[in-house]
């Protein structure tokens, strides 16, 4: 890890406001895109099915390539790599704005990736090089906040912009904003440094690439081609020796992609888990909220924005309170009951139907997103504070790759079993809602939250767990 660097306060902060940005950015555009997908596929003449690529294709690139950009941090300055990667994400949000087909989108996706996971995986290092101890709590958790908001704003931002505008817009919108960090970060963020003389794993990043690449990328086509598709099955069992092998090689290695020690720590792993299975439940529901206002309740891009913007308006009310609360009552309690609220309001939302009471589903969603507030900010610190100081970069970089790989993973849960239970429901192979009909999409959807709220109630256990467990440890440090 690179020195601490000390810094004038405003300077810090002023630092602190060119990382959020950026990172409120890259997570936006994991899911801006979502209530667009109705209109891209009418657009580029292509099935809902195969438009939803558009999302986890992102998903699939960043969380490819992180580990490997948080490697080349360290070796050519986290400050080197972020600006690049502010560069590369601009470019590639002209270019998906500009392209015309499908596949050109795609392309443009995956280049906009690379740029985020440059960004992704050396902002917490920055942060943690900047901060001094007392405040890095802090500054920690406005980064996780605006995580947080990225991820959740993206659905209602895009609704407005497809609904007034043009859907290119939707990547466009970066491109003034991105050059306008550029140029900050160049006048505040610390120099990078020299180059250490150190070797990249470039080997284990092509085995990771590869997991990742044939797991997601093969659970992705699932709804296409069903689980018993000769290419899904060859696909998801080579995924395995390559996982296999990387791990394999990590432990071996002196200057690993990932730090697998860090798994020692019993909270750091369960905070991951927790953190893991948070975003795969939230992601159930923002892949599939988009189609059911726009599709089952015909609801105008903008329209569904507005209700899709009281999940991030409430967060972004409540989570300041939460980190607030935290400090007074621990972060343990918090999450717990986070997860509680989080799985309620899934519940809830299972019992939408064709004609709902729209001020009871915005209460639904409210509920939801009040969860979700209580729970991020204190299982990030839970995540930090466990790790010692000269790992906290590192750490970081492992909890934003957990982060995407339960939203890969919530994406490709709910598209698989919403497309499953539709052709099961009508009794043959579907792969398109609006060829489905409303009642199919409506009895699809309401597996998925039963899912989601199944996969949150797991997390209430585990985080009742770490509480319980947590007060005996202190309990017997005490005596």
């Amino acid at each position: 890890m690179e020195n601490q660097t000390v810094m004038p306060p405003k300077v810090r902060w002023g630092i602190l406001i060119v990382i959020v940005l950026s990172i409120f950015m890259s997570t936006l555009d994991g899911s801006i895109v979502n209530v667009a997908l109705p209109t891209l596929s009418k657009s580029l003449k292509v099935t809902s099915g195969a438009v939803a690529w558009v999302v986890s294709i992102y998903l699939i690139a960043v969380s490819a390539t992180m580990l490997l950009f948080g490697r080349l941090g360290d070796i050519y300055g986290k400050t080197r790599v972020f600006q690049v990667g502010l560069a590369v994400f601009t470019l590639g949000s002209l270019l998906c704005g500009i392209s015309s087909t499908l596949l050109m989108l795609l392309v443009s996706r995956v280049i906009q990736a690379i740029g985020a996971a440059g960004l992704m995986s050396n902002s917490q290092g920055i942060i943690t090089q900047v901060f001094p101890a007392n405040e890095r709590g802090r500054a920690l958790g406005i980064n996780g906040t605006f995580v947080a908001l990225g991820s959740l704003v993206g659905p209602s931002l895009g609704g407005f912009i497809v609904d007034y505008t043009k859907w290119e817009y939707i990547f466009w919108i970066n491109i003034p904003v991105g050059i306008l960090v550029i140029i900050l970060s160049l006048k505040l963020l610390p120099k990078a440094g020299k180059v250490v003389k150190e070797k990249v794993d470039f080997p284990g990043s092509v085995l990771f690439m590869a997991f990742i690449v044939l797991l997601f990328g093969a659970l992705g086509q699932v709804q296409e081609l069903g689980f018993g598709s000769p290419v899904i099955i060859i696909c998801l069992v080579a995924s395995l020796p390559f996982f296999l092998l990387f791990l394999r090689r990590e432990k071996r290695l002196e200057m690993p992609l990932l730090e697998l020690s860090l798994f020692k720590s019993k909270w750091f792993t369960i905070s991951l888990i927790c953190s893991f299975i948070s975003f795969i439940a939230i992601f159930c529901s923002n892949i599939i909220m988009p189609f059911y206002l726009q599709d089952a309740l015909q609801m105008s891009p903008g329209r569904a924005g507005a209700f899709l913007s009281i999940y991030p308006l409430v967060l972004a009310l409540t989570a300041p309170i939460s980190g607030h609360l935290s400090d007074k009552i621990g972060s343990e309690i918090l999450t717990l009951v986070g997860l509680g609220l989080t799985s309620t309001g899934l519940l809830l939302l299972s019992t939408l139907d064709a004609a709902p009471n729209y001020v009871v589903m915005g209460v639904y969603i409210a509920i939801m997103s009040f969860g979700n507030a209580l729970f991020q900010s204190p299982n990030t610190s839970l995540v930090m504070s466990t790790l010692p100081r000269n790992k906290l970069g590192i750490g970081g970089s492992i909890s934003a790759l957990v982060r995407n790989l339960g939203m890969i993973v919530g994406i490709t849960l709910a598209t698989t079993l919403l497309y499953q239970s539709m052709s099961g429901k009508l009794g043959y192979h579907v792969s398109d809602i609006a060829a489905a009909g409303t009642p199919a999409f409506i009895f699809a959807m309401r597996i998925v939250y039963l899912t989601a709220f199944l996969i949150c109630l797991a997390g209430v256990l585990i985080t009742a767990f770490r509480l319980i467990s947590r007060k005996k440890e202190k309990n017997r440090a005490e005596v």
